[in-house]
């Protein structure tokens, strides 16, 4: 018997989960101003800053992409 429920709960469609395409009300429900300043600062987001060590993996990162950009180009 639990099996048979489960098997019909596996069939059936009963968790469909979200919507396909997400909506924001923000622009509907504040005025211009607000958004402006909510416009994050990369340098200080959400009150994290980032420290020396992710800031060295963010140039390496960027040191990585363009050698390989070069390399691709230039052989």
């Amino acid at each position: 018997a639990d099996y048979n429920q489960l098997g019909y709960t596996l069939r059936s469609n009963i968790f469909q989960g979200g919507p396909l395409e997400s909506r924001s009300l923000m622009k509907d429900s504040y005025t211009p101003d607000v958004i402006q300043k909510a416009i994050r600062d990369p340098k200080n987001w959400h009150g994290r800053r980032t420290d020396e060590l992710g800031k060295w993996h963010q140039k390496n990162a960027l040191n990585l992409n363009l050698l390989k950009a070069s390399e691709d180009k230039y052989g």
